[in-house]
């Protein structure tokens, strides 16, 4: 028809892409699989090209990087989920979206939008694949992830019309940031806060099927949720501190089932680690940020002695 429509295929050693592509031209010069390499993640081909996992090549559209991310932060969820099931963890995971109607479309019957859809498919796919691979005795977790339904797993939490009782999207002003003296854009959608805040206790709960928050623009300070293992921005966002403002919604120290914070000095580092899934751009400043928390931290002592605090207000 002229079209190409994106296919997601398990293949293995040998597999020749232009034989199961249906004799596509794209995969016709030397795309068969020459190496799977699961310690480093990446796949080669007889033709030379080594693609890494959540990697992309070629003719790739704004949809396809967007249903790599969403793909990518329901594997990461996965497997911090398996990891910290056994201590009572629940672990959530937050989409920074810039539109509401790319999650809930109030135009289509359903009102699932683009992103609800693709993490649907994304997310039956990925589940399946973790309970086939499952140790048999892993009973607990297996039981817990069979019993909870793509469909209810996912929530969007934004400003709503009072009018019409709909979700949009909330309102961005711009205000002085207090550091740099630059104006910024902050959320207004306070009403979303006091959804998540109300919520909060039920969220950390495993009887709350809810494990997948999508959320719209930079949430504000106020807003904190402890057990955020995975971001992803499906946005655009070329705003230092947005970013800093979203990525700060992810570091907290988690807490189990009985509200116990889990900072003991022997798993506070194994335990608390934040993934962030986004594009080449958010990579780079990501990076960045590090480094430069890294030159801050550097600077501070280990412990917090008499002569640290001599003279200092």
């Amino acid at each position: 028809s002229g079209e190409i429509k994106r296919q997601l295929r398990r293949l293995q050693f040998r597999d020749d892409l232009f034989a199961e592509s249906g004799e596509l031209d794209q995969y016709r010069d030397g795309f068969t699989i020459s190496q799977i390499d699961a310690t480093t993640d990446t796949v080669e081909f007889t033709n030379g090209l080594v693609l890494r996992a959540g990697e992309a090549n070629g003719d790739v559209s704004e949809s396809d990087i967007r249903r790599i991310q969403i793909r990518e932060t329901i594997s990461a969820h996965l497997e911090r989920e398996q990891a910290l099931f056994a201590r009572g963890i629940k672990v959530l995971s937050l989409f920074f979206i810039d539109e509401v109607v790319k999650y809930r479309d109030y135009d289509q019957g359903d009102t699932k939008g683009e992103y609800a859809r693709i993490f649907e498919q994304e997310y039956e796919l990925l589940k399946a694949e973790y309970l086939s691979e499952l140790a048999i005795d892993n009973e607990a977790y297996r039981k817990y992830l069979a019993s909870i339904d793509s469909t209810e797993t996912h929530n969007g939490y934004f400003s709503i019309d009072k009018k019409t009782g709909r979700d949009i999207d909330g309102s961005i002003k711009q205000e002085k940031d207090a550091e740099t003296g630059r104006k910024v854009g902050v959320s207004q959608d306070v009403d979303a806060y006091d959804l998540i805040l109300k919520k909060k206790e039920r969220l950390l709960s495993f009887e709350e099927p809810t494990r997948f928050i999508f959320s719209h623009s930079a949430l504000r300070e106020g807003w904190d949720n402890p057990n955020v293992f995975v971001m992803c921005m499906l946005k655009h966002s070329d705003n230092t501190i947005s970013r800093r403002q979203e990525v700060g919604r992810g570091l907290r120290l988690s807490v189990d089932q009985h509200g116990d914070r889990m900072d003991h000095p022997a798993v506070v580092h194994d335990i608390n680690v934040l993934n962030v899934v986004a594009s080449e751009s958010y990579k780079d400043f990501v990076a960045g940020l590090q480094k430069e928390i890294a030159e801050t931290l550097s600077s501070r002592p280990r412990q917090a002695t008499e002569e640290y605090f001599t003279g200092k207000t």
